[in-house]
């Protein structure tokens, strides 16, 4: 496991923690993840994919949640857009989700588990927020992560 970046994440930058509610540690998230990876072991890839695209599973938690891709794009799980499973999203615009699965799939090819991206927020009315991402290889065909929103988007991320 690839140590964590430099970044303390439990409140946005310049913002009260108070005002902006809770934030999940980056140690939090590596856990989460770890622990999805540990019951694709256990389980098997089916048997957690089922598990992990239940929006009332263990591997909801807040706004911790697992999603899964192959390497060629295409969404395996993702309780919080179900609508999402089977398609191919390395083309889509929207969010910059294809750009960031592109970066994703190099980054997890070449050992690295964090990126940054801006995504929609779903437990903050879908508002555009910076993540952290954490993803690990699961084997040679596909991969999972989570995220941790971080505060408001920054543009350059954001564009």
């Amino acid at each position: 496991m690839q140590s964590e970046p430099a970044l303390n994440t439990s409140t946005p930058e310049g913002a009260d923690a108070g005002e902006q509610g809770n934030y999940t540690s980056n140690e939090t998230l590596v856990a989460f993840v770890e622990s999805a990876v540990a019951y694709v072991n256990e389980n098997g890839k089916d048997a957690a994919l089922a598990e992990f695209n239940d929006p009332n599973g263990s591997f909801i938690q807040g706004e911790l949640y697992i999603y899964a891709y192959d390497f060629n794009g295409t969404t395996l799980a993702h309780p919080v857009n179900p609508e999402k499973v089977g398609v191919n999203r390395l083309n889509e615009t929207e969010g910059g989700v294809g750009t960031f699965l592109v970066e994703m799939n190099a980054a997890i090819r070449n050992g690295e588990n964090f990126h940054r991206i801006a995504y929609i927020n779903p437990t903050r009315d879908r508002t555009l927020e910076s993540k952290l991402a954490y993803a690990v290889q699961v084997d040679e065909n596909w991969w999972l992560g989570s995220g941790i929103y971080t505060g408001p988007a920054d543009p350059e991320i954001a564009g």
